[in-house]
């Protein structure tokens, strides 16, 4: 897996939330250069978890819409005599 990599909107948009929460939920301001500092440390320590999740997450929603193709498929045959 190559390194989890945010686009400077998306890395503008989570450092906002990271100084939110801690505003609103530890009454604690937390500066510009700490919530890069954090994030940085979030992703490249949490991000490979959340990362892997989603896939087994993809992996299972595909494997549920296989079944319901082969489901189907099984439907559409023609009856043999």
């Amino acid at each position: 897996m190559s390194p989890i990599k945010f686009t400077s909107t998306e890395k503008s948009l989570l450092i906002d939330k990271l100084q939110r929460y801690f505003h609103k939920e530890l009454e604690q301001e937390l500066g510009h250069f700490d919530a890069d500092f954090l994030l940085d440390f979030f992703t490249k320590e949490l991000g490979a978890l959340y990362y892997n999740r989603g896939l087994y997450d993809a992996q299972a929603l595909m494997a549920e819409k296989l079944e319901l193709i082969s489901e189907q498929i099984v439907e559409l045959e023609l009856p043999v005599s």
